[in-house]
């Protein structure tokens, strides 16, 4: 395992510790000290090997945790309560506390990423994850429907100088300037939205107003 000079840990599967536990535990927190959240890996040599035991996060050694598993490499075959699912390698398997949940090798070697939290304990999601999400429908112009979905983070970041600038963009675009130029008076807190919007064809239809050009400084 190798430190960054900005203090960030590296460390490749094949470096982490082997523990027996009926399969094999890859304890991935312990050894990059993660803290914000529960990661570890379970592998498998052979196939049909068990890979995560069976359990529904509320016996006593559990975390209550919503677990989200990523087959790394090989294959799986997950029991999600009386479903059998199987996992080729790059699958995502999301469960919540109280699911039953296991999983065998279905091709070997196998490995699954576990990463765990309690339900709400994680959030708030990070700011960009929100006109991240809006960009589909931004894209097809669907304006409205990029507002709807970049809103939601307002409740959280609600003068998020990027996300502002973003909505903005979206409530030009749909029409509705009273609306687009207050989300760019937030926005513009942050110096470099207004070079930014100065090139930005989402804005086209701003351009001549008085108060746009104030916002960015050039009147």
């Amino acid at each position: 395992m190798n430190d960054s000079p900005a203090s960030a840990k590296i460390v490749h599967l094949n470096e982490l510790p082997r523990v027996a536990n009926g399969g094999l535990w890859r304890p991935v927190r312990r050894e990059l000290g993660v803290t914000g959240f529960g990661v570890n890996a379970y592998s498998a040599e052979s196939a049909g090997d068990e890979l995560i035991e069976p359990h529904d996060e509320t016996s006593a050694g559990s975390g209550r945790h919503e677990e989200l598993y990523l087959v790394l490499e090989g294959s799986a075959r997950f029991r999600i309560g009386d479903e059998e699912v199987d996992a080729p390698t790059g699958t995502f398997v999301f469960v919540p506390p109280g699911v039953h949940r296991e999983a065998t090798a279905a091709s070997a070697p196998a490995t699954v990423v576990v990463i765990g939290g309690r339900p709400g304990d994680a959030l708030p999601v990070s700011p960009f994850e929100y006109w991240y999400a809006a960009e589909p429908a931004y894209q097809a112009g669907d304006f409205d429907e990029a507002v709807r979905i970049a809103s939601e983070g307002l409740e959280t970041y609600p003068e998020h100088p990027h996300l502002n600038y973003q909505l903005a963009c979206y409530e030009a675009l749909a029409g509705r300037r009273e609306a687009a130029l207050a989300r760019l008076e937030i926005a513009c807190r942050d110096e470099r939205v207004r070079g930014w919007a100065a090139d930005d064809e989402d804005f086209a239809s701003l351009r001549g107003d008085e108060r746009f050009l104030r916002l960015l400084g050039a009147s």
